[in-house]
């Protein structure tokens, strides 16, 4: 470790963090008889906590976020320069950094046009929420208002994402929600024996007329747009069945329905193409991403539309309420964008796409071969550096593998000095998946580290 702090400093900071930190998605009882767990310093793949001990981080600072390593002085320096210059003027102004980066972004999303900054990927959900509803009322009398959202996905923490949040547990008693946001199937083909009528044949088609039926029992005149991820990742690591996609955009097509592509998590690299959309040929009329756009090197959160979606804002500049009249705070930042300049810029110059890619079929043919040699795994899904293993209980039934044991399995590698990752909170009675996520300069050894920590850990827990 190269961290700075003495003995000292860390036992006080400990004792800090325990008496007025509340943890993100943590239970804190066991803090009263045992420390938390403080990350010091992070280089390249790698973590130090506070008594020194190194983990190689397979979660990407937990939650999908560091795609291009720890310790990146060019960003920090991009960061510090323009905040000497100019750190912040509201979003009704430009910046530099925010002009630049709103080009640079543009040129890997073809077909899109505008972006607009906020601060998390939760705010730019609500703020594609609030652009649906506004369109609503200026082009059909309020009545296209309804968003639609999938089973198993996730869109941010506040109520209204919540509104349109996919997995129960997550949700479960922070209602009452938003109305006007409607549920559709889920499209994870491992279950399809779960859902009423799934085909063996043809579960992709089959699972995007679902969304077909609620359409037209809510009412096609009243859904103005559809909130999905490509890849779903909280919810179980769930990439769409063939001929998902293809038919999911006819149906948007035939019934006027936007299409929201939520890139928070796959966006920027992680499933190996500049967003997971351009996987599948989405032309999408909404993106919004946050996590990977600067590595989490400073806050950063953009949705990005076409110009089709943005032009009504502007028809009419007699009208008062015509614009979009929405702020976000820290939008106006101008670390975000200096930092997010720098992490595309690191992307294309050590193709990263391309390595992604690459260690993402490695570790692919690591989980199966794991799944070969343990009964415990069920399934291994995921795209590029985005992957899951769901565990079982027994094969055929596939019922899931106990929630403690999966846990197991995560505390059991991070003894070995690996962080992994597992759905937390998810899905009642399913959060049995396994998800990795390391960053986007993954290396052959890496990844071997990743996949042997997960082996020995499931032979100590299964068996």
């Amino acid at each position: 470790m190269h961290g700075t702090f003495s003995e000292n400093d860390i036992s006080h900071v400990v004792e800090a963090d325990k008496a007025h930190v509340w943890h993100h998605l943590s239970q804190h009882k066991p803090y009263e008889t045992s420390d938390p767990r403080i990350i010091v310093e992070g280089k390249g793949m790698r973590v130090w906590d506070q008594h020194g001990r190194e983990f190689l981080d397979a979660v990407s600072g937990g939650v999908w976020t560091v795609n291009v390593g720890y310790g990146r002085e060019r960003i920090a320096n991009a960061v510090r320069d323009q905040l000497i210059k100019l750190n912040y003027f509201a979003g009704s102004a430009g910046s530099i950094p925010g002009a630049l980066f709103s080009e640079k972004l543009i040129e890997k999303m073809p077909g899109m046009k505008r972006v607009y900054y906020t601060n998390s990927g939760s705010e730019a959900n609500e703020k594609a929420f609030k652009m649906v509803r506004q369109l609503a009322h200026k082009k059909f009398g309020g009545k296209k208002y309804k968003v639609l959202y999938r089973e198993r996905d996730y869109h941010g923490t506040t109520i209204g994402a919540l509104s349109a949040g996919g997995q129960d547990e997550r949700n479960a008693q922070y209602g009452p929600f938003a109305p006007g946001f409607v549920r559709v199937p889920h499209c994870l083909e491992y279950r399809a024996f779960e859902q009423d009528g799934a085909p063996k044949e043809n579960y992709g088609v089959w699972a995007a007329d679902q969304i077909e039926k609620v359409i037209l029992a809510e009412g096609p005149d009243t859904v103005g747009s559809i909130c999905l991820e490509p890849v779903t990742a909280g919810g179980g690591v769930i990439t769409p069945p063939d001929g998902y996609w293809e038919r999911v955009q006819e149906i948007c097509a035939k019934y006027g329905v936007l299409i929201h592509i939520d890139e928070v998590v796959c966006g920027v690299g992680r499933t190996g193409t500049w967003f997971g959309y351009q996987h599948y040929g989405i032309k999408p009329d909404m993106v919004t991403m946050a996590k990977g756009v600067a590595s989490g090197y400073a806050a950063i959160a953009c949705l990005v539309t076409t110009e089709d979606v943005f032009d009504p804002f502007k028809d009419n500049a007699e009208d008062p309420l015509n614009y979009f009249r929405d702020i976000s705070t820290f939008g106006g930042c101008t670390a975000g964008p200096a930092a997010a300049l720098e992490n595309l810029a690191i992307i294309e110059e050590e193709n990263l796409l391309e390595n992604t890619t690459a260690m993402g079929e490695r570790m692919m043919d690591n989980l199966n071969a794991l799944m070969d040699k343990h009964k415990v795994i069920g399934e291994v899904r995921g795209k590029g550096l985005f992957l899951g293993a769901e565990l079982v209980a027994d094969r055929d039934t596939r019922q899931p593998a106990a929630e403690k044991m999966v846990a197991a399995v995560v505390g059991d590698c991070s003894a070995q000095g690996v962080i992994i990752g597992m759905t937390n909170r998810s899905i009642p009675g399913k959060n049995n998946t396994l998800c990795f996520s390391p960053a986007l300069i993954s290396t052959k050894d890496d990844i071997d580290q990743i996949t042997g920590a997960v082996d020995k850990a499931l032979t100590k827990v299964f068996g």
